[in-house]
């Protein structure tokens, strides 16, 4: 089994300077707000490309934005591709492993996903990064594909008391016989899709939370925290070519058919 490592504030800094840069990614859209960078895969490494998702946002202040990412309770209500989300341990003060289900466009078998998330806030800025775990009790079920996120994560950078700027870059591999070249253009798609829903969200969210517990939120005052704790030792890094290929070879004539859903944050 390979080890697990919770990320320290090293990894989120080289997490924040991958969101930041400009070097080695090329541009594929830029407009109302929003942007869009790739990375081709690098050579014996995952076959899918990195991608960079930037969005502007004018009305909603950093904070918010960082709650909704979190908030789980909220995501079953904005969210309506999740089938099932929820926190199975917690492994640090700032890093815990969670469960994410969600639906795939017909004829496509649903995902879902095992990962370590971590969340730090550093010099103003607010992070959460996350990647695929094997889980000793949560093992890839047979009516679902198990998809591999080797990194993704959300930036949240203020630019005002009521604006921010929100990046979200991610390497996720939805398994499955889907070509690669489907999926990395797909994402292009989806990304900017996805983060216009979330900023709908948050607009959203001071409302709903008013009415929700306005006080509970763990992510920031740890005490709350009533999850089982778990030793980071009991879980092993999930691999893409560790898990079985499920055959949708009857999908492959459905080539740019990307629907309407998104790819698993937690």
């Amino acid at each position: 089994m390979e080890p697990v490592q919770v990320p320290d504030a090293a990894a989120f800094r080289g997490f924040r300077a991958q969101c930041e840069a400009e070097r080695g990614w090329l541009s594929r859209y830029s407009r109302d707000g929003v942007a869009v960078w790739v990375q081709p895969p690098s050579p014996g490494g995952p076959a899918v490309h990195r991608i960079k998702c930037r969005l502007d946002v004018s009305d909603v202040p950093a904070e918010t934005v960082y709650d909704v990412l979190h908030d789980i309770e909220y995501r079953r209500k904005w969210d309506l591709n999740v089938i099932d989300t929820h926190d199975i341990a917690q492994l640090a003060i700032n890093a815990d492993v969670g469960y994410y289900a969600w639906k795939c466009p017909k004829p496509l078998k649903n995902r879902d996903v095992v990962t370590l998330r971590s969340w730090q806030v550093l010099d103003n800025c607010y992070m959460i990064i996350n990647f695929s775990v094997k889980h000793p009790q949560y093992p890839p079920r047979k009516d679902l594909v198990r998809a591999v996120s080797v990194l993704a994560g959300y930036l949240v950078h203020p630019t005002g008391p009521t604006s921010c700027t929100l990046t979200y870059l991610a390497q996720v591999d939805p398994k499955g016989s889907l070509p690669k070249w489907v999926v990395n253009k797909s994402s292009q798609y989806l990304a900017p899709r996805m983060l216009k829903k979330l900023h709908k969200a948050c607009v959203k969210y001071p409302s709903w939370k008013q009415q929700h517990d306005m006080s509970m939120k763990p992510w920031l005052y740890p005490e709350q925290n009533k999850l089982p704790t778990m030793a980071v030792a009991d879980l092993a890094l999930q691999r893409a070519a560790s898990l079985e290929n499920i055959d949708e070879s009857s999908l492959l004539e459905v080539k740019d058919e990307t629907g309407d859903h998104s790819s698993s944050e937690n």
